[in-house]
Parts: structure tokens; sequence; C-alpha cells
């Protein structure tokens, strides 16, 4: 699975990078709203994380793009990462666009479950 992930934490972003890799998956890491939306246009992704605050505009925000977005390669699966639960501010504004909404420090075993389904 070719995942996009976005975190303005590089450090967190390239050890997810690192982890998704050791688990026969490429992942490609970028740092702002505006790079994940690059990169969205550039390249197939099957799946994008998505931290909900970033930067330049935030994650509800490229998740929204994303959903809009009729390109092919598009990534259908979305899962937001945050160190809000999904139940503060900025997990309920991101509620319906995203598959599923994972809690920083992510739980490997659970996105690896995550990412085994299929996208909506």
């Amino acid at each position: 699975m070719n995942v996009l992930i976005v975190d303005d934490n590089q450090a967190a972003a390239d050890l997810l990078q690192e982890l998704l890799t050791l688990q026969d998956h490429t992942a490609r890491c970028t740092y702002t709203a505006q790079q994940a939306m690059d990169a969205a246009a550039e390249e197939h992704f099957d799946a994008a994380l998505i931290d909900l605050t970033l930067p330049d505009f935030p994650g509800s925000e490229v998740a929204r793009r994303l959903r809009a977005s009729t390109a092919e390669g598009t990534p259908r699966l979305l899962v937001a990462i945050s160190g809000f639960s999904a139940q503060d501010a900025a997990g309920e504004a991101a509620k319906g666009l995203f598959d599923h909404h994972l809690q920083k420090p992510i739980d490997i075993a659970q996105l690896d479950r995550i990412l085994a389904q299929p996208a909506r």
C-alpha cells in the first residue's frame, strides 16, 4: 500500500514512514498541508495519514479537498492522526471526513488493522 503521511512533526512523520516501510508499505512524508496536496496531485496514494493541526491549514481541510477531488489515484482511505481525541474540538471538526481517527502516540497494531481494510 502506498501511504501519504502528513504531519508537521517531522521526526514523528519520518519514524512512521520507516515503520510502514518495514511492514512492506511505501510511504511519503509531507510536513504541511500544501505539500500534501501537491504530493496527492503528483502520485497515487492508497491511504493518507493526516495530522489535524498543520501550520498552513487544518488537516480537516486537507481531507475535505481530497474527498472532493475526482483525480484518479486520490487516496480514499483517510486516517486522522492527532494528539487530540476524536471528541476534542479538532476531532469534532473532522468528523465525517476521515474513515478513522488515531490518537498520538499511534498504536501501530491498530494502524496495521486499518490499512488492511478496504477504503470506504
